[in-house]
């Protein structure tokens, strides 16, 4: 990760505030976030802060594609070159199959289907114009999807979707900018065994459905995400690595 420089949308809290504390102990030189919260955000930052690393904030509602847009150039402004765009931004709401309401599904598909395109097409915009490193690399993007896009939810299907929907917009656009030497790779875990889940009673649950016995610890996603997104990738794109601790198999 020496010198790279990061950006991750949805850095303010759970995953994404873990990757960029991760990303600062293996080494990266710049960080930038991007969440609707700032104050979950300056936290965040912190141990980037505390070592003297450049770091960059912006806010705005990623369901807007202009948002997104002034976002990243916001953060590009202060940082200059992003190496790595990291989407970390979801909502995960639970409804039964039959009841799922049009704001529920409204919500869903702007967050995390719009939110994560729009991302994609500002750093895009952004990478295009990079120089490519002595590895022909010009950037990174790893999109967080979801075991879930791969097998049947009638409890969270419009959040399964969204993540289905992510996988393909995944590899649409590692074909679309393979030429310019751009890598879109997806990392999609099962249960995570998180405060979150922990507060809703999830942890037993998850514990039954893995074959290892227990919810994937938060850093031993944020592992296989920064590799996916690191300077050790230089040829892998369009793919969607599963970290489900055998939950499913692909």
């Amino acid at each position: 990760m020496k010198d790279l420089s990061l950006v991750i949308v949805g850095g303010g809290s759970g995953l994404g505030a873990l990757l960029a504390r991760m990303a600062v102990e293996a080494g990266v030189a710049k960080v930038g976030i991007i969440d609707i919260n700032r104050e979950a955000v300056e936290a965040a930052l912190e141990p980037a802060r505390a070592k003297g690393l450049p770091t960059a904030v912006a806010t705005g509602d990623i369901q807007v594609g202009p948002e997104c847009h002034k976002a990243f150039e916001a953060i590009t402004a202060k940082l200059g070159r992003i190496d790595t765009l990291i989407n970390c931004a979801a909502i995960y709401p639970r409804r039964p199959l039959l009841e799922i309401t049009d704001a529920e599904w409204d919500a869903s598909n702007g967050i995390n289907i719009k939110g994560t395109y729009h991302m994609m097409v500002a750093a895009v915009g952004h990478m295009q114009d990079q120089e490519p490193g002595q590895d022909h690399v010009r950037g990174r993007i790893v999109n967080l999807t979801s075991v879930d896009a791969f097998k049947a939810h009638p409890q969270n299907a419009h959040y399964a979707a969204t993540k289905a929907a992510v996988v393909s917009l995944t590899r649409s656009f590692a074909h679309h900018v393979a030429k310019d030497g751009i890598l879109v790779n997806s990392v999609a875990p099962a249960g995570m065994a998180t405060e979150r889940a922990k507060a809703l009673g999830f942890l037993e649950e998850l514990a039954k459905a893995s074959p290892l016995g227990r919810g994937a610890l938060p850093s031993e996603i944020a592992e296989w995400v920064l590799m996916t997104g690191g300077p050790k990738n230089t040829y892998m794109t369009g793919e969607n690595v599963i970290v489900s601790g055998g939950y499913i198999y692909a």
